[in-house]
């Protein structure tokens, strides 16, 4: 047995990986992560990754090039062996609706980044609307930071909104920290979030032109009259599906393919249900990539959910409103084709789109009830689920869910990867193991889920902030370790 391997067999003895020490204060050591399965820049290896004192990664190694570094006699080094559980970089969900405040027995803070913990999300993104007020003025997101400050168990960032008239408020915003804009092209059920017109698109993209933030849109638009079945049964799914048709979303991505080729703006698409969406983007990412453009997928980029990916429209039963969404989950032709565009990298990054409410405003009736999914939790272990089956490695999760979002929310030098310089934000997943979702399990705030008693495969086992351990064997840290990725200075002397 080699110096270092004893080395470290008598570390592992002293060291304290259970959930025991999540409460503990930080520790100032340096740390060194193994595993057998490092998940690091595409490539699968044996090896460790070695975090300083500041919880920064300081260093990526094969088991090999681990003997070079003569760490026997550090005894400042802590060292954590996740044996055969995957050491992968934490999840970013840049798709996330926290609800609070306003409307925080929807959804808070709290609850929303526990499940997250737990869910191996390290960073998330929350969107600008459903809480009371919306994310639309640099005083509203004082409002909301300050709500979060001290309940965060995960890092947070900050969509800010576009709604009519607030053009003037965006350069500010930037300013304060926001990630990026979102806004919609159709009505979106929020009073206090209206959305624009078509006409407004030049004055919003005019402000925004030449700057690095990314402008994000919900892409449906009228369509039709809107009466595509009088008289259909709304408890069952097709009647919802067949209000909400798959032009809605490529009228609104040509509405969009029209303005951003006059503009240096990064434009990026939400939660892509209807399949076409994606050639109409790709052909004006191919313009913008000819004329020079050198941003991150020529700054024209779209997302999917989990949900698009694991269901189907068949297999939605009546009355089972906890599987309605905006835009609906359509057929499994649709669905099959998305994973293709998986396949290929035509698609850019998978989000939760995490959007939940109180109980009360489901019910049976697809027409009325609130659409929203919830599965923050859930990240990791459903799109797993779905592609091992599909014969995909683990490196294509890390890829769409922490390197896609990382790069759309511009955190690509601090988040989303095992690389040095970045954050040691990591995950202990492992692969091989399966969980039945159950009500017990769920840490997010209302408990709905179309999710509900399925099983998955691949389990979250550890999640590391920093390298501070925040979540282990079902225990997230007592004391919140988050941290706001805004512009504090200027948000909070308002």
């Amino acid at each position: 047995m080699s110096a270092l391997y004893f080395f470290l067999l008598v570390t592992l003895l002293v060291t304290d990986i259970s959930c025991r020490g999540l409460n503990r204060e930080k520790k100032k050591d340096r740390q060194l992560f193994l595993s057998r399965h490092v998940v690091a820049d595409g490539k699968e290896f044996d090896g460790g990754v070695l975090v300083d004192e500041d919880g920064i990664i300081s260093g990526v190694y094969t088991r090999d090039t681990l003997k070079d570094l003569s760490l026997e006699n550090d005894a400042t080094l802590q060292v954590i062996d996740g044996g055969r559980w995957a050491l992968m970089a934490g999840a970013v969900d840049s798709h996330v609706h926290v609800n609070e405040p306003g409307r925080t027995e929807w959804e808070g803070f709290a609850t929303a980044t526990k499940a997250a913990a737990v869910g191996g999300i390290t960073t998330l993104v929350d969107m600008p609307l459903n809480s009371i007020p919306p994310t639309t003025t640099v005083e509203n997101l004082k409002v909301k930071a300050s709500t979060a400050k001290e309940e965060i168990f995960i890092d947070v960032a900050f969509w800010g909104g576009i709604i009519p008239g607030n053009e003037n408020q965006l350069l500010n915003m930037i300013k304060a920290g926001v990630i990026g804009f979102k806004g919609y092209l159709i009505d979106s059920g929020i009073e206090e979030f209206p959305n624009v017109e078509e006409t407004e698109l030049d004055a919003i993209l005019t402000t925004l032109n030449g700057s690095d933030i990314v402008l994000a849109f919900h892409t449906e638009a009228p369509y039709g009259d809107g009466k595509n079945c009088d008289n259909c049964d709304p408890i069952l799914y097709s009647t919802y599906l067949a209000s909400h048709p798959p032009e809605m979303e490529l009228k609104a991505a040509s509405i969009l393919a029209k303005y951003i080729p006059k503009y240096d703006v990064r434009v990026h698409v939400v939660h892509v249900s209807a399949a076409g969406v994606i050639p109409i983007l790709e052909r004006i990412r191919e313009e913008r990539i000819k004329a020079g453009s050198t941003r991150w997928r020529g700054g024209v980029t779209a997302e999917t959910c989990h949900h698009y990916l694991t269901f189907s429209s068949e297999q939605i039963p009546p009355g089972h409103t906890e599987f309605k969404c905006s835009p609906p989950i359509r057929n499994l032709t649709n669905k099959e084709k998305l994973w293709d565009y998986i396949r290929d990298q035509r698609l850019d990054l998978i989000a939760s789109d995490h959007s939940p409410s109180v109980a009360s405003l489901k019910g049976p009736n697809f027409m009325t009830a609130w659409g929203g999914i919830s599965s923050v939790q859930f990240g990791l272990s459903l799109f797993w689920t779905e592609a091992k089956a599909r014969g995909y490695s683990l490196s294509t999760v890390s890829h769409y869910l922490s390197s896609g979002p990382a790069h759309l929310i511009g955190m690509q030098n601090k988040k989303g990867a095992i690389r040095p310089g970045l954050d040691a934000d990591l995950v202990f997943f492992d692969p091989n193991a399966s969980f039945v979702v159950t009500p017990d399990i769920i840490a997010y705030k209302n408990k709905l889920s179309p999710y509900m008693y399925r099983v998955l495969n691949g389990k979250v086992m550890q999640t590391y902030l920093r390298g501070q351990l925040i979540y282990s064997n079902g225990e997230v840290s007592e004391k919140p370790q988050g941290q706001l990725l805004i512009n504090e200075d200027v948000v909070f002397k308002l």
